[in-house]
């Protein structure tokens, strides 16, 4: 269950360290972290990004709360949160990385998740591109046989 691990910490060292990490992460875009503290972390960056998306002076005094700067709270209402508009949670990815070489913990990396039409974008304007030129090809021929 999200938000029951203790970290290892106390509870205001630990929502220090979690409001950091949320803060870095939607200024930045991914953090690399263990796999433990990924996991917090996505709870709450999802959290602030569904403040986001509601965009009403309450939630954006809400987040103000809870991000330690005022230009990434800008950037969640302005850009991140417009981005995720059409999507129902699910704004971050974890990827597993393997041991720390110094005491082993589950190392992670943790990004915040690209629109997939943008990341599609590249393969269709290239099935366009190669299907435009057939169709020109075509449209003389039809003109010949009228």
């Amino acid at each position: 269950m999200p938000g029951t691990r203790k970290l290892g910490r106390t509870t205001a060292h630990r929502n220090a360290m979690l409001r950091g990490m949320v803060t870095y992460l939607l200024e930045n875009g991914q953090i690399e972290t263990t796999l433990t503290r990924a996991k917090e972390v996505r709870s709450m960056t999802e959290k602030m990004i569904t403040l986001g998306k509601k965009n009403t002076l309450a939630s954006r005094r809400a987040a103000m709360a809870y991000i330690t700067k005022e230009d990434v709270v800008k950037k969640l209402f302005d850009q991140i949160a417009p981005e995720y508009a059409d999507r129902n949670g699910g704004y971050t990815r974890i990827y597993k990385m393997g041991p720390r070489r110094g005491d082993s913990a589950e190392m992670a990396i943790i990004k915040l998740v690209a629109d997939e039409k943008d990341a599609n974008a590249p393969v269709d304007t290239k099935k366009a591109a190669k299907e435009e030129p057939a169709k020109t090809e075509e449209a003389p021929a039809a003109e010949e046989n009228a």
